[in-house]
C-alpha cells in the first residue's frame, strides 16, 4: 500500500509540476521575446512619460501595446494594478523538490546510488544531493557577484562550472539520477535567481517609485542579467525533466560527456531565438546545434552483436529464463517483490516465456547498456549480461528441445 500511495503521489506532483513549469518557462520566453522585441515609442508624449521602448502585438482577435519603464512612468503614479510574475517559478521548484524527494530521496537505495559508481549509504546520498543544489547556487551565485559587469567573462565562467557539474554528479550518483541532479541544480538556479534577486529588487525599484524617490537602477540591470540566465538554462532543464525515458543518453559509458553536449547544443539553438527578436539572424548557431546533435546521433549508434560463429554454441533459454528469474523479475512481475515498487516499470512482465518474447530486443538493448537491472539493484554479473546478448543475438528462442513455448 505504501509503494502504491507513492505512485500516486509522483503522479500529482509530476503533473502539478508539468502545469506549472509550462507556466514558468512560456512567461520566461515571452517577456525576453518582449524585451529584445521593444522598439522606441513613436508618439513623443510616450516618450516624455518615461516610456523606454514599446512593441505591438496582435493576437487573441485583438491588438497589443506593451510598453517598459525603465524606472516607471513621469509625471504620474504607478499602477496598484501591477501583475507579478513570480509564483510559477516558485510553484515549479517547490513541485520539483516534491518529486525529487518521492522518487530520488525516498528511493536513494535504488534511484540514487549505484555501487558500481560510488559506494554510498542512502542517507550520504541524499545528503550529498541536496548539498549539489545549494552549493550549484551558492558557486553561481558568487561568481555573479564577483564578474559583476563582465558579462562575457561570467558567461564562460558558469558555462564552465555546469560542465565541471555535469562530471562529478556522475562521479557520485547512478547515471539517471546524475541527468536529473543536473536539471534540478539549474532549475534551483533559476529560482532562487527570482526569489533572491529579480523580485526583491523589483519590490526595491516598486517602493521608490511610489514614494517619489530617485530610482536605484542596480537591482533592474541585476534582474535583467539574472533573467537572461535562466532562459539560457531552460532547455537544458527540459532535457533533463525528460532525460529518464531515454536510457541511451545517460547510461552511455560516457553519459557526462552526451549530456554536456545536449547542453551546448540547447544553448546554442536558444541563442539563435535570444539575438533573431533582436533582428540578429544567425543561423551558424542552430546549424551548430543540430550539428551537435547528429554527431551524437551517429557516434552513439548502437553496434550490432556479431552473428554467431558457425558451430558456436547456442545458448538454452532455460539458461536465459534462469537469469531472468534471478535479476529481473523482483520488479518485473504483475506483483513486484522488489521493495518500492508496486507496478512492473512501464508495465513490463517478464514472469512467462510469451511476456519474455515480447521484450527480445529491448531486454537485449537495457541489459546490454547495463540500464537494467535498475542501479543493478539484484546484482547482474557481465557474463551473465554477455549469455543474454548472445541468447538475443542467437534469435531469442523460447524453448529448448525438450521445452515448449
Amino acid at each position: 500500500m505504501e509503494a502504491y500511495l507513492l505512485d500516486w503521489l509522483n503522479l500529482l506532483l509530476r503533473w502539478f509540476h508539468l502545469i506549472v513549469g509550462i507556466a514558468w518557462i512560456g512567461a520566461s520566453f515571452y517577456f525576453v521575446m518582449l524585451d529584445n522585441s521593444l522598439r522606441p515609442p513613436k508618439k513623443a508624449e510616450d516618450a516624455a512619460r518615461g516610456a523606454h521602448g514599446e512593441l505591438w502585438a496582435v493576437h487573441g482577435g485583438g491588438f497589443y501595446c506593451s510598453q517598459k519603464f525603465l524606472t516607471g512612468p513621469k509625471g504620474e503614479p504607478l499602477s496598484d494594478n501591477l501583475h507579478w510574475s513570480k509564483w510559477e517559478s516558485y510553484s515549479t521548484w517547490l513541485s520539483g523538490m516534491g518529486l525529487m524527494a518521492v522518487v530520488y530521496w525516498i528511493g536513494a537505495a535504488n534511484m540514487l546510488v549505484d555501487p558500481q559508481v560510488m559506494a554510498l549509504s542512502p542517507a550520504a546520498a541524499v545528503a550529498l544531493s541536496i548539498a549539489f543544489l545549494a552549493g550549484g547556487w551558492l558557486a553561481y551565485d558568487g561568481l555573479c557577484r564577483l564578474l559583476m559587469g563582465r558579462d562575457a567573462l561570467l558567461g564562460a565562467a558558469v558555462f564552465c562550472l555546469v560542465m565541471l557539474s555535469d562530471y562529478a554528479l556522475h562521479q557520485v550518483f547512478a547515471a539517471r539520477a546524475a541527468y536529473l541532479h543536473m536539471g534540478a541544480m539549474l532549475g534551483t538556479i533559476m529560482a532562487a535567481n527570482v526569489f533572491f534577486h529579480i523580485i526583491p529588487g523589483q519590490r526595491r525599484m516598486v517602493a521608490q517609485v511610489r514614494a517619489g524617490e530617485t530610482v536605484d537602477t542596480r537591482p533592474g540591470l541585476i534582474g535583467k542579467q539574472r533573467s537572461v540566465h535562466n532562459t539560457y538554462f531552460t532547455l537544458p532543464v527540459l532535457f533533463a525533466m525528460i532525460s529518464n525515458h531515454y536510457p541511451m543518453t545517460y547510461s552511455h559509458p560516457r553519459g557526462w560527456l552526451v549530456l554536456a553536449l545536449l547542453i551546448s547544443a540547447g544553448v546554442l539553438i536558444r541563442q539563435f531565438f535570444v539575438l533573431r527578436q533582436r533582428d540578429q539572424v544567425k543561423w551558424w548557431l542552430p546549424a551548430a546545434g543540430v550539428a551537435l546533435l547528429l554527431a551524437l546521433i551517429v557516434t552513439m549508434r548502437p553496434v550490432p552483436p556479431p552473428p554467431p560463429a558457425p558451430g558456436e554454441a547456442q545458448v538454452s533459454f532455460a539458461e536465459v529464463k534462469q537469469i531472468i528469474d534471478q535479476r529481473c523479475v523482483a520488479c518485473h512481475a504483475a506483483h513486484p517483490t522488489q521493495q518500492g515498487f508496486a507496478q512492473p516499470p512501464k508495465g513490463v512482465t517478464l514472469e512467462t516465456p510469451a511476456q519474455i518474447g515480447q521484450h527480445v530486443t529491448k531486454m537485449a538493448e537495457t541489459v546490454g547498456n547495463k540500464y537494467m537491472p535498475l542501479a543493478n539493484l539484484t546484482a547482474m554479473t557481465d557474463a551473465e549480461r554477455q549469455q543474454v546478448l548472445l541468447w538475443a543475438a542467437q534469435g531469442g528462442r523460447l524453448s529448448d528441445d525438450k521445452e515448449t513455448p
